[in-house]
């Protein structure tokens, strides 16, 4: 019988019940968040730069400012990419942010999985976590690997985790979580996409661009041991809308392979000849040992304090990392999606998770990491 603490709203599903116990066990988390300074004002593209005269997105509703999704009416998109002033050579970045030392007590270990690249053009603008059944709510284009049934998703959250536990996935080792992110484009080429909502219609002009690698790492926690994910919990990291929130909730980490010892919070990276850009995307790691879910998406599971350790009441889990690698084309041709009022502004880069891993997989992953092997 499994005995794992049930996240409220849990619903077990018949492809994903089967296994021992994984028994929780309390610690803190590896990575900080990092204070990111809002962008400097003028950044972003200028009225001037948008068709018509008019604010971003054209004359519809942008669908809101708040972090709930909704798709409003679409207007004309943009006549060019972001404000060139956001794009800088990577060796002007700062330096990478540093993780906590680890203690005696550190989970130092890792698991990686292969999930592909995106090769099979798996796309939607639609966010299942912000705004699930909600058509196109994400006014954006994401990128998705592992799950890949991402089409029929209801406001019935019960519901579409039973969705996930039987669709089919690019991952390995048949793992069905879902991971996603806002694509990103090549400003030199126009996307297929050029007439429909999520892409021209909400501003997103550009062809979209594969990533060259895709790892899904997780890892451990500096002062202590990580209990398992919960069976469907959902974690977002970064902020679609940190651009108009003064950079509130923001986590980017732009940088180049080879350089990847400095990184930019809020600025597109030049990189040089034979590097290419890569985006580094953090996820929190302190569970509150309950939901899987949360109103606001976040309060369930939060980034550690500065040391690594989870505050009370929170327990350490696997901290996922995406890391994701592209060729561009050269100079400022290249932006991420994004909502229409953001300006595809490098600082609103996020990622969305949904654990629908296997038992034994996860337990797996557990000892991994406690036991510092990469696995």
């Amino acid at each position: 019988m499994d005995e794992r603490p049930r996240p409220r709203g849990y619903r077990p599903s018949r492809a994903l019940t089967a296994g021992a116990a994984l028994a929780l066990v309390l610690g803190g988390l590896a990575l900080t968040a990092t204070a990111i300074d809002p962008p400097e004002e003028g950044t972003l593209v200028g009225d001037h730069r948008w068709k018509d005269g008019g604010r971003p997105g054209g004359g519809g509703d942008a669908g809101g400012d708040d972090d709930t999704g909704g798709h409003g009416d679409h207007g004309d998109g943009p006549v060019t990419g972001p404000d060139p002033a956001l794009f800088v050579p990577i060796e002007e970045a700062p330096p990478a942010p540093d993780a906590p030392e680890p203690d005696g007590n550190a989970s130092t270990g890792s698991l990686t999985l292969d999930c592909g690249v995106n090769e099979n053009g798996v796309h939607n603008s639609e966010n299942v976590i912000v705004a699930p059944g909600v058509e196109h709510g994400a006014q954006h284009t994401h990128d998705y690997v592992g799950n890949q049934d991402v089409q029929r998703f209801t406001e019935d959250v019960d519901a579409n985790n039973a969705i996930l536990a039987e669709g089919d996935t690019s991952c390995e080792r048949d793992d069905r979580s879902m991971h996603y992110w806002p694509v990103l484009r090549d400003l030199t080429a126009e996307g297929g996409d050029a007439d429909l909502p999520g892409g021209g219609l909400d501003g997103n002009i550009g062809r979209i661009i594969t990533p060259s690698s895709v790892t899904i790492e997780f890892l451990g926690n500096p002062r202590g041991p990580v209990a398992a994910m919960p069976e469907f919990l959902q974690i977002l990291t970064g902020n679609a809308r940190a651009f108009t929130a003064d950079g509130a909730g923001a986590g980017a980490r732009w940088t180049c392979t080879g350089f990847e010892d400095r990184a930019f919070p809020d600025r597109y990276p030049l990189c040089p000849e034979g590097s290419d850009v890569v985006r580094v995307l953090e996820f929190p790691s302190c569970w509150n040992g309950v939901d899987f879910q949360s109103d606001d998406n976040r309060s369930h599971i939060v980034f550690p304090e500065e040391d690594g350790v989870c505050a009370e009441g929170f327990t350490a889990v696997p901290r996922l990392r995406h890391t994701l690698v592209y060729e561009v084309p050269e100079g400022p041709n290249f932006a991420l999606d994004g909502f229409p009022e953001q300006g595809r502004h490098p600082i609103t880069d996020h990622s969305d998770h949904i654990n629908v891993m296997p038992l034994d997989l996860m337990a797996e992953l557990v000892e991994c990491v406690n036991n510092g092997r990469d696995c």
